[in-house]
């Protein structure tokens, strides 16, 4: 009979003790330490079976490189994403919201790519339920075949038999394997099972797609080892009232892991957005102020999104400072530079912050923009809207260079933007020649009031 022991984990970060903790000593949460009975089996019944040879270590210059085989998943977007495609014996792990769109993502590249056969196992959807949304996609695969099974050990018994090419779990947190006794969902349940999936892919160099379920804090639910043991990370995102879908890479290890996917969900399925830049510009009739356009990088992809600022006087005696889609620790910073470096009075101000489309934006060169967006709303005059800004923002307020200048232009060039205003550092290598556009280069913060006002 197999020994059982009991043994405590930490829900947040999956740090193991043998007793009850208050605190937890790796990630220093508190009450999150949960009970589970673990059967300790022998080594054979876990699947791991001893080496009959050693590996040998070999010098670096002895090993060949090799590109690996990638799979066309026929979505630009997430090929994108991925580095270019899917690579055989890879394990990613999709993460989002409940209801934002992951199943139907993944059963949509399932329903396209037609050449492969595929194995979708669901463990929280019935075989009606997955045909009636595959219905509604419009697209059916018959190398497409549904399990619903949560049993890891029933799971790998019908991969025998079908021999996949792409295998999708949906979602890793509903299975569970016989060999522990905790209950499906469990950070040791959920840590074993997908260390079973990883050897499967590797020794079967089959490309397996995990979904997982998230925290209310916005995390992979589970212990952090599942986001260390596979081999890719999207976050899925979006806001419920747009109809955008973000699918974002957070780790890649055949890729960029800054890369961004949009998406846009209709009543027949997600539909790709090649050109986010067209959608994330608002079409306005008139020019209002506290509007100004921004050229951004999300990895390798330049994108012009929109600045909303407003700027109105504290009623309530301390001013509001509130942000969407950027962090507002910068934006105070801004404001600051603004007040000390430029004489505008901003401490006596409420001051909003909005980055239309419902994206979150990183890229230090929408510095410019918001802080043209703020003047324009504090001065109660529109920016054109032929005009767009790529620069960063220092605390002296002098404007930096940024990475990748000419994309940015060539971007604003091709959606019809007559004029960008840059950092003078910039200028450096640059051949205005090349370029239908208007490129005026400043220094200070001084001389882009002058430009715009």
């Amino acid at each position: 009979m197999a020994k059982t022991k009991t043994v405590y984990y930490c829900q947040n970060c999956g740090y193991q003790s043998v007793k009850m903790l208050g605190k937890c000593p790796a990630c220093g949460e508190w009450n999150t330490f949960v009970e589970e009975i673990v059967s300790k089996t022998d080594e054979n019944k876990r699947g791991i079976k001893k080496r009959e040879h050693k590996l040998l270590p070999k010098a670096i210059t002895e090993i060949v490189r090799s590109e690996e085989d990638r799979i066309n998943t026929h979505s630009l977007e997430l090929n994108r994403v991925l580095g270019g495609g899917l690579v055989q014996g890879s394990v990613v792990l999709i993460g989002g919201e409940p209801g934002i769109g992951k199943s139907t993502l993944l059963l949509q590249v399932a329903m396209n790519m037609t050449g492969l056969r595929i194995l979708y196992v669901s463990g929280e959807e019935s075989y009606r339920q997955i045909k009636m949304r595959a219905d509604r996609l419009g697209v059916l695969n018959e190398n497409c075949f549904i399990l619903n099974e949560t049993l890891t050990t029933d799971i790998f018994k019908h991969i025998n038999e079908l021999q996949p090419d792409i295998l999708i779990i949906d979602s890793i947190q509903t299975l569970y394997t016989d060999t522990l006794e905790s209950s499906p969902g469990s950070i040791s349940q959920i840590r074993e099972t997908a260390a079973e999936l990883q050897r499967f892919a590797k020794s079967a160099n089959v490309a397996v797609f995990l979904i997982g379920h998230i925290t209310k804090d916005g995390n992979l639910a589970g212990p952090k080892v599942l986001e260390h043991m596979v081999d890719t990370v999207l976050q899925f995102e979006g806001d419920r009232h747009y109809g955008f879908r973000i699918l974002r890479s957070v780790k890649n290890r055949f890729g960029s892991a800054s890369e961004l996917g949009i998406f846009e969900m209709q009543a027949n399925g997600l539909r790709e957005v090649l050109n986010p830049s067209e959608i994330l510009l608002s079409q306005r009739d008139e020019e209002l102020s506290g509007v100004a356009i921004a050229a951004m990088l999300e990895g390798q992809r330049p994108m012009l999104i929109e600045t909303q600022a407003l700027a109105a006087s504290a009623t309530y005696g301390t001013p509001q400072r509130s942000t969407t889609g950027f962090d507002l620790r910068r934006m105070n910073m801004l404001l600051a530079v603004l007040e000390k470096r430029s004489g505008f009075r901003l401490g006596t101000k409420d001051v909003f912050l909005n980055i239309a489309g419902g994206i979150r934006v990183d890229d230090p060169a929408i510095d410019l923009a918001i802080v043209a967006a703020v003047l324009s709303s504090l001065e109660d005059i529109p920016v054109s809207n032929n005009v767009c800004f790529a620069a960063e923002v220092g605390l002296s307020g002098e404007i930096r260079a940024v990475t990748r200048i000419e994309s940015r232009i060539y971007e604003a060039e091709k959606l019809g933007f007559e004029k960008i205003i840059i950092s003078k550092f910039n200028l450096k290598g640059l051949d205005e020649k090349n370029h239908k556009i208007e490129i005026v280069a400043v220094s200070k913060i001084k001389n882009v009031v002058d430009v715009l006002f």
